[in-house]
């Protein structure tokens, strides 16, 4: 790896009500590779990928991305095109009847993308 990593989460913690989701977790994430996030349910993959993507609302911790934190709501809006993100429960945030092509491409429509950027982002 060379180069700041593309996201960077340093003492993270979070929690819904009393069940501890993330306690003081640290990662860099490295940028130009493929990463997997792997474990069994409920040990907090989806509410560190929601952090990441800004889309949970960072608890205790920092969370940085594209060597910026995203804690900063005009920062986070800046980023938002550049990170893609889709939750667990597929069946619920994708069309059936639309290839995986298709589905990104009627997503790519919705926030504005031509065509040429569809095509070389999918």
């Amino acid at each position: 790896m060379t180069g700041e990593p593309i996201a960077r989460v340093t003492n993270v913690s979070h929690r819904y009500g009393a069940t501890v989701s993330l306690a003081d977790v640290s990662i860099d994430i490295p940028s130009r590779i493929m990463v997997g996030v792997i474990g069994p349910d409920g040990v907090g993959k989806s509410t560190l990928l929601g952090l990441i993507a800004g889309v949970k609302k960072i608890q205790h911790g920092e969370v940085v991305v594209f060597g910026k934190s995203i804690a900063d709501q005009e920062t986070l809006r800046e980023m938002r095109g550049r990170i893609a993100y889709m939750p667990q429960g597929l069946g619920r945030n994708l069309y059936p009847t639309l290839s995986v092509f298709e589905n990104i491409d009627f997503f790519g429509r919705l926030f504005g993308l031509s065509a040429t950027e569809r095509r070389s982002k999918i």
